[in-house]
């Protein structure tokens, strides 16, 4: 599900201008329509200053953890003060580095209320100026101020591992001015996208169909990927771009057929064509995971 930013100076005829944050409550309550259960909202300080956003979210009884801007406002009764507990020190997971400890802290105005906020620090010493620091703010129903950190941090990793993804698909490949052609192209990417995802490790060991139990279908999958993992090409690892590596071969002789069948069509080579049909029907056996789709029916 998407939607597109229309800049205000590239609106056309028809178009309407909306926000960001106006966009981001639509797909929510499209996806709650739709019967989407929401763990977790994670947000950038873009929307974490909407109070049109929080109110969503606050409506739909979702939880969230959300940026904030370091001189974001509360309201406070009067006589109340603003005070910070002591730094607590964690363990920030880096990307191809080691383990990082860093510090945060919880900000309280006046009483704590259910909306709680925090200061985390960005490098690895306290950072009393706040120069060097993220301000989070989050409804969590309990204190969950060990881990609260690590928690948003979830949003940097779906953010660059999201980006690797579109950019491996060719989210950006389209050389068209109008808004429905892009929709149409991004329809394609984010299909694609689905279909690699069914496919890949996280889905092959946790989803159980009706007739085969886990430990059956692990053992069936494991012979029938020993036989597909002899072509040259194909990748062991267990990561999302392995399982797109690994899904682009399989339906190679598909792509190929299609491509070859009009000169066939001029040049009548029958065992050519008898093969390459073979070939496809040992694809369309391929199954990585309960949920797979044929190549070609």
């Amino acid at each position: 599900m998407f939607q597109i930013f229309k800049p205000k100076n590239r609106l056309k005829s028809g178009d309407k201008y909306k926000t960001k944050p106006q966009i981001a409550i639509e797909i929510i309550q499209e996806l709650k329509a739709l019967g989407f259960k929401i763990k977790l909202v994670l947000a950038d300080s873009l929307y974490g200053e909407s109070g049109d956003v929080i109110g969503c979210l606050e409506k739909l009884k979702l939880e969230f953890v959300v940026a904030i801007r370091s001189n974001h406002g509360v309201l406070m009764p009067p006589g109340s003060r603003k005070r910070y507990n002591r730094w607590k020190a964690y363990e920030q997971k880096l990307s191809h580095r080691q383990t990082e400890t860093r510090y945060l802290r919880e900000i309280i105005f006046g009483q704590r209320r259910c909306i709680r906020y925090y200061q985390i620090s960005k490098v690895n010493t306290p950072d009393p100026t706040g120069d060097e620091s993220w301000y989070i703010m989050t409804n969590l129903s309990i204190d969950l101020s060990s881990n609260v950190a690590q928690l948003y941090s979830l949003r940097n990793w779906i953010e660059y591992g999201f980006k690797q993804v579109k950019n491996e698909l060719g989210w950006a490949d389209f050389r068209l001015t109008d808004y429905e052609s892009i929709e149409r192209w991004w329809e394609i990417i984010f299909s694609a996208y689905l279909l690699v995802s069914v496919q890949a490790t996280y889905f092959q060991f946790n989803q159980q169909s009706s007739t085969t139990s886990t430990s059956e279908f692990s053992s069936h999958a494991e012979s029938n990927l020993l036989h597909y993992s002899q072509h040259p090409y194909w990748e062991s690892g267990t990561t999302w771009k392995s399982a797109l590596n690994n899904l682009r071969l399989i339906i190679q002789p598909y792509i190929f057929y299609c491509l070859i069948q009009p000169w066939l069509t001029v040049f009548n080579i029958p065992g050519l064509k008898r093969c390459f049909l073979k070939l496809i029907d040992f694809m369309n056996n391929f199954r990585a995971s309960p949920v797979s789709f044929p190549i070609a029916s």
